[in-house]
């Protein structure tokens, strides 16, 4: 089943097709260069149709999008999903900037999740299925680790003592909020899908 993933970067490609060995049927493939919708959502879940939809319309093919970000709750749930626009710069900005304005909460009051949602439609941009799957943990006082990218080396999954970026890559995805909501996806296209294809 070819399906288009709602991205140009081929780096997020990889990262699906490796959370997608057990599905060997699906053929996953890139939007094309031009592709950045607006992302004007108030949700995780509006965001992905947003992006799914408009790379439907550009490919004539189902398509597949996810959106995710941090929600911390000593910040009301900032930045959300605003986490890739949270500050200007590179990642490295925004775990200063987080950094910086978790500076005087204490270490019981620095939960956070990682959201991921997912949104499935087809090539007229009928949803087919979405889901959300959140990852909680909490946000320690400095950077570790370098297998992450993100917020992944402030971020300690509940329960653990490292750091999401000091966890190697199928850990990692076995555990995380994306890893999570692509396993529900998969489960859906194994399960419920045989109509539409």
């Amino acid at each position: 089943m070819k399906i288009v993933l709602a991205t140009s970067n081929p780096g997020k490609l990889a990262e699906f097709k490796a959370l997608s060995e057990q599905a060997p049927d699906l053929d996953l493939i890139l939007a094309p260069p031009d592709f950045n919708p607006e992302e004007t959502g108030a949700t995780f879940i509006e965001n992905a149709l947003i992006k799914a939809r408009a790379a439907a319309a550009l490919c004539h093919l189902p398509a597949i999008a996810d959106d995710s970000g941090l929600a911390v709750e000593a910040m009301n749930g900032r930045p959300g999903i605003h986490s890739a626009r949270y500050a200007e710069g590179t990642d490295g900005d925004r775990r200063k900037k987080l950094l910086l304005e978790l500076k005087n909460v204490p270490a019981p009051q620095r939960q956070a999740a990682f959201v991921c949602a997912i949104a499935l439609v087809d090539s007229e941009g009928e949803v087919l299925f979405t889901c959300e799957e959140r990852w909680q943990g909490t946000l320690s006082t400095e950077e570790h680790g370098v297998n992450g990218f993100g917020f992944d080396p402030l971020f300690v999954p509940l329960g653990g003592s490292q750091t999401a970026a000091q966890l190697e890559p199928a850990v990692k995805n076995s555990l995380s909020h994306r890893g999570q909501a692509w396993k529900r996806f998969l489960n859906h296209l194994a399960t419920q899908m045989s109509p539409f294809v």
